[in-house]
Parts: structure tokens; sequence; C-alpha cells
């Protein structure tokens, strides 16, 4: 029995039925269906690691290392993969290594030389310590992520650096990314109903793109607030080249910490899932304690089903540490019992797979540079990321919506502008 066949009957034993993609060994050995993306076993450790994390993170370690590497298409391999685990009933239960798969897998392990301790975690993987979603958790949790570099996100992100899910409204020839984010910014603008000398809030603010879009089209005094850095010292420069300084700045500050309101519009793009899932009810009830009597606010976020919560063990481990969604209606109840009324979800999911789409093309087309900036293990992570986040949004094993609401005002009040459907 070649290698590729005993690491065949292995998988196929434990995931149970047929192998879902081709499989090709270390020794060139091939096995599994013809046709498709092989799957290639490039260094035993990879086994290793995988008798160490038979799930999901296994695997994400061997490819970012590059002891595993894939032949043809990586996000319809994983396409396959998914498929077969929903065939097989893998996607509901996870892989479930029982005591007889256990000594299969050993046996087979001996005899493929790959027996030895836990492999070495690769270094890019998240290391953070303290009680989750204290304060200085959550600020080396988003330095993880949003600080790997500004040079980096501006290889990857459009000329806005809006790094959220784009709206995209044409089909045009010309008709780009950068566009798409030109209309999220403006659809959030209009849903807000800012007009000049009003004050906004934008709560998890990036590189500042949605604050420099409404100070600079929309003539509100705009402030931001990040956790990042990089993120406040590049949004930072951008307000005084496009001498924006006099209505809008950005401040490295927690939200918990921001204290000079009321405004009259709170945006927060993306950043609701960073918050944790004790700490959303005070997180909505700080959203609803900023805003001003008959304010706006608009919240993007991410969703997900009740049995997958975060983002998985490759994401959490290696992407976006203590990120905790939860399904849209559970959100929609948590702003509305802090005291908020819900005046519009609108559900932008396929929104998100033209997106990502996007970002990997633009990963995939510069690939050279972004290994020479971060290293090849880096870029890999975020190959990996992209391309099955495409997928799970696709699939619709997540989503993201925006929430619009508003503080109610004294009864009886009737100043709020109109919130029907003008700015669809």
């Amino acid at each position: 029995m070649t290698v590729a066949e005993r690491l065949g009957s292995l998988v196929s034993d434990v995931a149970g039925g047929a192998l879902p993609v081709r499989l090709r060994a270390w020794d060139g050995s091939e096995t599994g269906p013809a046709g498709g993306p092989t799957l290639v076993v490039r260094d035993r450790t990879a086994l290793r690691r995988m008798l160490w994390h038979p799930n999901e993170l296994g695997l994400a370690q061997a490819y970012i290392t590059g002891e595993i590497d894939v032949d043809g298409d990586l996000a319809d391999g994983l396409r396959q993969v998914w498929r077969h685990a929903r065939t097989t009933g893998l996607a509901g239960r996870g892989v479930k290594v029982g005591a007889g798969d256990r000594l299969r897998a050993l046996r087979t392990a001996v005899r493929l030389g790959v027996l030895g301790p836990r492999p070495k975690a690769p270094e890019a993987q998240a290391k953070l310590g303290g009680r989750l979603h204290t304060k200085a958790r959550d600020r080396a949790a988003i330095s993880y992520h949003y600080d790997l570099s500004n040079e980096f996100y501006a290889l990857l992100l459009d000329e806005n650096m809006a790094y959220s899910c784009a709206y995209w409204t044409s089909d045009a020839p010309g008709y780009d990314l950068a566009a798409a984010q030109r209309d999220k910014l403006d659809l959030i603008c209009r849903k807000l109903g800012l007009r000049p000398g009003m004050r906004m809030l934008d709560v998890g603010c990036g590189w500042g793109s949605l604050t420099v879009h409404a100070a600079r089209h929309y003539g509100v005094d705009v402030t931001g607030v990040t956790l990042s850095a990089q993120q406040r010292d590049y949004a930072a420069a951008r307000i005084a080249a496009l001498g924006l300084g006099d209505r809008a700045r950005v401040r490295l500050q927690d939200y918990r910490d921001v204290a000079d309101g009321p405004y009259d519009a709170v945006a927060t793009v993306e950043m609701g899932e960073h918050v944790g899932d004790e700490q959303y009810p005070a997180f909505a009830a700080a959203l609803h304690g900023l805003l001003a009597p008959q304010g706006r606010l608009l919240v993007q976020q991410m969703s997900r089903g009740r049995r997958a919560p975060g983002g998985g063990a490759f994401i959490e481990a290696y992407v976006a540490p203590d990120m905790h969604m939860r399904p849209v209606g559970d959100t929609v109840s948590l702003l509305e019992s802090a005291g908020l009324e819900i005046r519009d979800v609108h559900a932008l999911r396929e929104h998100y797979v033209r997106t990502v789409a996007a970002w990997l093309e633009t990963l995939e087309r510069r690939w050279d540079e972004v290994v020479d900036l971060v290293g090849e293990p880096v870029a890999r992570v975020w190959r990996l990321y992209l391309v099955g986040g495409a997928l799970t949004f696709e699939e619709g094993r997540m989503g993201v919506d925006q929430i619009l609401a508003v503080r109610p005002g004294p009864a009886g009040a009737s100043g709020v502008a109109p919130l029907g459907e003008a700015w669809r």
C-alpha cells in the first residue's frame, strides 16, 4: 500500500466516506478522485499536527507552514470538503475521533514514521493573556490584527482603506471595489441623515474611511475612535492632508472611555464582533447613551448561527482572536433592550462575497509584494482567511447586516427627519 493510500484510508475511516479531493503524499503517490484540486502533503510533520489537532486548527497550521498545499483552486477544494462535510454530517458534529480511530491512526503513524511531540505552532499565532475582553486584552486583540502594518492594508484595500463589506450597486465595466466602498460610505451617511453641523461618532473607525467621507462630503463634525495606534496615525495624517482638521479627528480610545456625547449620529462598522458576548448589552447601552434624543445609530455587523458564534479555531488563532458573532435577530433584541428603536435591517451577505473576492484577487495579483512585506506564513494566513471567508458568506454560514436604530426622544417629539426609503 502506498503512502497516499494509507493516508486516504485513514482519512476515510475518520471522516466517514470516500475522500472528497485527490491526495498526493510526499513520496509522489496519489489517491482519491481525479479531475479536481489535489491536497499535497509535502511534509510528514503535517500528519503529526493533525494527530494533535484533528480538526480545523491542525489543517490550518499545516497550510500556513507550507507542510500541505493545494494544487488547483483552493476555493474549489474547500467547497468540495464542505459539501462532503454536509453530506456525511461532519459539518454539524465535527470530527469525532474515537478509541478505534486513534488506534488506527497510531498504527499508520508508526508505519509512516510521523510519531513525535506536538509540533510548534506557527509564529503568526495570536498569543493573548489576561481576562477576556478587559480593556488591555481588547487592545492586544485589535493590535494583533489591525497593526500588521499600514503598508500591508494599503496593498490589499481600496484607496479609502475601507476594511468592511462594500455595497455593490452596478455591474458596469469600470465599477470596482473603490466605487462599491464609496457607495457603502454614502449609504451609511444617508441612513444616518447627516447634515452640515451635526456631530457624529465613528466607533471602531479603522483607517478613517467613514470619518473622512462624512466630514468631507456631508459637512459633519466627526470623531473617530480606534484601539489601533497604526490606524489612528494613518487616519490623522489623511485628515491633515485633506485639510479636514477643523471638523474631523481620530482618537486612540476605547469606546468605554468616550465621554463627550451626546452625538447626533453614531456609526459602528464591523466593530461589534470584537466586543464579546457578555459585554454586548453594555456596548449597546453605551451607544444609546452617546446618542442625543432622536439621534440615529448605524450598526454594520457580521452574524453567525448559534452553533458557531466565533470565527472558528483558525480565525480565532490567526486572524481575529476573541471574536463573537450571533444571529442578527439576537443583536436586534440587544439593541432594543438598550432602549433603541429599530427602524431597518438591511442584509448585505451577497455583497460580502464580492468584496472578499476583490480583496483576494488583489492578494493573488500582488502576492510577491505581500510576501516581501509580511513573510510567506502570514501571506498564507490571509489567503486561507479570504478564500474561506468568501465561501462562508457564499454558502450562507455567515451574514452581514446594517441595522438602523434611533434613540427615542421625548413623548410627542417630532424633530426626527423622515426615516423612510429615501436612503435606498
